[in-house]
């Protein structure tokens, strides 16, 4: 009888402590991101006032992501949710219809950053072979792209947090500052490095990139669209053989989503090189100057392609 009385109190115990967890959990709730380049701009800012949380994990794309259970947890518990626009993560408008809007910040309705959009035909020159962008709606909103948006991104996290966190102002300013200086001195950097490559052609597999291009000058010759789980045909390999020659191209460039094999179809007979991007920072860590390294990282990657051999 003991023994069946001392199980129900460690029972009773147990959960609550479970549920005292919970609540504590819920009362540290995070900031919540949708895109880990987003995330790393956050981290920046409320480094040693919050912590951060990014949804979706390495590899997932922001296009075709569907939220867990615990995405909702995190996402109802969090005192602010960061995401850029519904026609990026068709995931979110859905949850966060009940979520209270001061606890949401939709970037694309920021109207500094609308004021900055680019459509999604942001190059002169194009080609009539597929030439479709990956844009669900009318505007870029691979936004992270742009170091002048993410200033904006920045402002507009830190005078958030300045609202919530009114005690911790000074680190919420010195955040913001030392993004923004970083930011400049990692704006001229890539500006020389690239300089060099700036007559360089190209093309994209995913035209993800027109903010990044326009700021430094890149020549983007063109896009092709390709789903990365389907094999094209050999009408699509020869048209996008001819494209890469025609416009004397030095170098394609795909994403890791795409196979290698496939890539290495498409330029058969060719001489233009392979690169690969990696738009959403896979393998970076959130912390103090993360963004600007994943700037750096995708500098290095245009650079090993078009880059003479």
């Amino acid at each position: 009888m003991m023994n069946a009385r001392s199980f129900i109190r460690f029972l009773i115990t147990l959960i609550s402590l479970l549920l005292i967890n919970v609540i504590v959990s819920i009362a540290n709730a995070k900031i919540i991101t949708s895109v880990k380049p987003i995330g790393f701009i956050v981290e920046e800012i409320a480094s040693g006032v919050t912590d951060t949380d990014i949804l979706l994990p390495d590899g997932a794309s922001p296009h075709t992501y569907s939220l867990k259970p615990s995405d909702l947890v995190k996402i109802k518990s969090a005192q602010l949710v960061v995401w850029i626009g519904e026609d990026m993560e068709v995931f979110m408008p859905t949850v966060l219809k009940n979520l209270d809007k001061n606890k949401q910040i939709e970037l694309m309705k920021i109207p500094q950053i609308k004021a900055l959009l680019q459509t999604g035909e942001p190059h002169e020159q194009g080609h009539d072979v597929d030439h479709d962008h990956d844009h669900h709606g009318e505007y870029d909103e691979h936004i992270w792209l742009s170091p002048t948006i993410a200033k904006i991104i920045a402002q507009s996290i830190h005078d958030k947090l300045i609202e919530q966190y009114p005690n911790k102002k000074a680190v919420i300013d010195e955040n913001l500052n030392e993004f923004i200086v970083k930011l400049a001195e990692t704006e001229q950097n890539i500006a020389k490095k690239l300089i060099s490559v700036q007559n360089k052609g190209y093309f994209v597999f995913h035209d993800a990139y027109g903010y990044f291009e326009s700021q430094f000058g890149l020549n983007n010759l063109g896009s092709f669209t390709i789903n990365p789980a389907v094999q094209p045909g050999v009408r699509k390999i020869y048209a996008i053989q001819q494209a890469l020659k025609e416009h004397q191209a030095v170098c394609v460039f795909s994403e890791p989503q795409f196979n290698p094999a496939v890539i290495g179809k498409l330029v058969d007979g060719t001489d233009v090189r392979v690169g690969e991007l990696n738009p959403l920072g896979t393998g970076i860590v959130p912390s103090k100057g993360s963004y600007s390294h994943f700037l750096l990282k995708l500098t290095e990657q245009f650079l090993d392609c078009l880059n003479d051999k």
